[in-house]
């Protein structure tokens, strides 16, 4: 009997020994994040920085762009033609930009090259056909053909993240692939196929689309008068193509300047919380970057005072500010915004959301 009671013990002692091994190996510690340590590495300026892309002038490093990264710490850089001659002196421009920040995460260096007459430096580059040029083809493959090529000129000058493809349905200026919605979808999915081919960063503009515009946003605003029903089956699906079939983490939707009744009569879409959170977040189910488009344009700056620019668009749901052209603006925008979550208008978790997504997409840089 005492051997029997003995055996039961300790084949008790082993079952214990057992558990206590499989309760330690199911508290085994997961790896950390490196999007949660590089976050958690920035402060809040830094933070901040991210959430603002702007324009600088010449085509060389020189105090002011200096200044602005170092200072600011602004997250991208678009370029234009004023800052491009050839491929070398971009290149090398990029380099010594990026060296020069000496940030946490990667610049973002983006440009406009969608193909037809929105193009930069086509005094040395190849450019595309324009967007209405290839949808007119008929043949969606062109479109994934000319996006692989731009992505390969564009890497090759040391830029990495096109404003492009148009998602815009029945837009008159040549930069709509066409008319018809689906059409259009078919088209900007086999451009967004082209970008991935190339592991190049890309963005769908603008949305929630602006073909019906009557008026250049780039000088007054406009409102785009249908009913929400109108906007689904006209203007969203080339959007909702991309967002629900590819990793959102690989492309920025950019929102437009526009005003769209049927969504917010009050509020441009790229300050309107009902347009960037309550139908391209919550009810899309977008999870990546939004920017949105120039805030010196016409259709924003002439409405809204400036400083309030960047604080409206995070409260809106926005994660990037472009500022493309004045140094002063640049500034006034960060510093707002600062201003902002300092004073509490804007709480650090909620920066910390725009930057969470920024340093994923930064990821695959």
């Amino acid at each position: 009997m005492k051997k029997f009671l003995a055996a039961i013990c300790a084949v008790a002692l082993m079952m214990a020994g057992c558990g206590a091994a499989q309760e330690v190996k199911a508290d085994v510690i997961a790896p950390p994040d490196p999007i949660e340590q590089q976050l958690k590495s920035m402060t809040l300026e830094e933070k901040i920085g991210q959430m603002v892309m702007i324009g600088v002038y010449g085509t060389t490093l020189n105090d002011d762009v200096k200044y602005s990264l170092n200072e600011f710490h602004f997250g991208g850089v678009i370029f234009y033609d004023r800052n491009l001659e050839s491929v070398a002196q971009t290149k090398k421009f990029a380099s010594d930009m990026e060296a020069a920040a000496n940030q946490k995460a990667p610049l973002f260096f983006a440009i406009d090259e969608e193909g037809g007459r929105v193009v930069r430096g086509k005094s040395f580059l190849q450019p595309a056909p324009s967007q209405e040029e290839i949808g007119q083809g008929g043949n969606p493959d062109d479109a994934t053909y000319w996006a692989e090529h731009n992505a390969t000129i564009l890497r090759g000058i040391g830029v990495n993240l096109n404003f492009a493809p148009v998602a815009d349905v029945g837009s008159r200026d040549t930069r709509s692939f066409g008319d018809d919605a689906q059409i259009v979808a078919d088209f900007v999915e086999a451009s967004a196929q082209g970008y991935e081919a190339q592991n190049f960063l890309y963005t769908l503009k603008h949305f929630p689309g602006i073909g019906k515009s009557k008026i250049d946003p780039h000088k007054e605003v406009s409102s785009v008068e249908v009913d929400r029903a109108t906007l689904d089956a006209e203007d969203l699906p080339p959007f909702v193509r991309i967002i629900r079939g590819h990793d959102n983490s690989r492309f920025m939707i950019m929102v437009g300047h526009l005003l769209y009744d049927a969504l917010d009569p009050v509020n441009s879409a790229s300050l309107s919380p009902a347009v960037m959170t309550g139908l391209l977040r919550n009810e899309l189910g977008f999870t990546g970057v939004v920017i949105t488009d120039d805030l010196e344009m016409g259709a924003i700056k002439n409405n809204t005072d400036l400083p309030s620019l960047g604080v409206r668009m995070i409260q809106a749901g926005g994660d990037i500010a472009l500022v493309c052209h004045n140094y002063e603006s640049q500034q006034v925008v960060y510093n707002s915004i600062l201003t902002a979550v300092k004073r509490g208008e804007i709480s650090e978790a909620r920066i910390d959301e725009s930057v969470r997504r920024i340093l994923k997409m930064k990821a695959h840089l």
